[in-house]
């Protein structure tokens, strides 16, 4: 990575609870590049002051993560169609000082189900009913899943999630079980929630693959239970590479190569 100096762009996260994952990836790739780049992960209890801070700092992009990836629509000014269409933001990119806002999670995840192989025909389970779970939800419509419920206490956004559409919606998961887990809470994460499973375990042992999109750590307790009961997996490690791999792209212009992306999303995984 080059030295500090006052040309260099710098690019940014917004999390309740920052990782490295990201910040190793596009750290990374800068290095292997030679682009004199720099990215750092932040959290805010402000979030207008941060969005303004793009502005007035000449931030060149900013990842959003949970839980602003809806509150930062009113705050830029243009709304790229992947965000439009499901209303939830995880990528800012600054123009001069005009913010554009993306959605790269739901091409990663329509890609990873493609990816893994996961039959349209298996029912699933969605916990969860923010940002991340529109982008999840809509990429399962879109992928022809048909048997899909939304389970979210809030029976506000998850049943209004859930109608959006056209699924099922329950408030928890109880005895249910699907050929397809999905976890899109912060249940398992680093911090308060680390030991939480997302989902009970007669309901992993009865799954035909267990997906979890929490990064921080990629191995949480859902993902291990999964592992140790057989079943195959899908990390949030794997989301983070390659909707990092779309906003590395926006940021720089520049599209790594395949290896490249394979060899960012090891480094990040192996040191976070």
């Amino acid at each position: 990575m080059p030295i500090l100096n006052k040309d260099m762009t710098l690019c940014i996260s917004l999390a309740a609870r920052p990782s490295n994952i990201g910040t190793r990836f596009h750290n990374y790739l800068y290095e292997e590049l030679g682009l004199n780049y720099i990215y750092k992960a932040f959290t805010t209890t402000d979030l207008p002051s941060a969005i303004a801070g793009l502005r007035g700092l000449g931030i060149r992009g900013c990842a959003v993560s949970m839980p602003f990836k809806e509150d930062v629509i009113a705050l830029v000014d243009h709304l790229d169609p992947s965000a439009k269409a499901i209303d939830s933001v995880n990528t800012i990119v600054n123009d001069d000082g005009v913010l554009t806002a993306y959605n790269t999670d739901y091409l990663a995840i329509e890609r990873l189900l493609r990816e893994h192989d996961v039959p349209a025909t298996h029912s699933v389970l969605v916990r969860g009913s923010g940002g991340m779970a529109k982008a999840v939800v809509a990429a399962l419509r879109d992928s022809g899943f048909t048997r899909v419920t939304v389970v979210a206490r809030n029976e506000r956004t998850g049943r209004a999630l859930a109608d959006l559409y056209g699924f099922d919606w329950q408030p928890e998961v109880g005895e249910s079980t699907a050929d397809l887990l999905l976890n899109v809470t912060p249940l398992g994460m680093t911090g308060a929630d680390a030991d939480a499973l997302a989902f009970p375990q007669a309901a992993i042992d009865a799954a035909q693959v267990v997906f979890d999109v929490v990064a921080s750590p990629s191995e949480t307790p859902l993902i291990l239970a999964a592992r140790a009961a057989g079943r195959p997996v899908i990390t949030g490690a794997e989301v983070v590479a390659l909707q990092a791999e779309e906003q590395f792209v926006l940021y720089t212009g520049i599209r790594p190569t395949p290896e490249q992306v394979r060899a960012a999303g090891e480094f990040s995984r192996r040191q976070a």
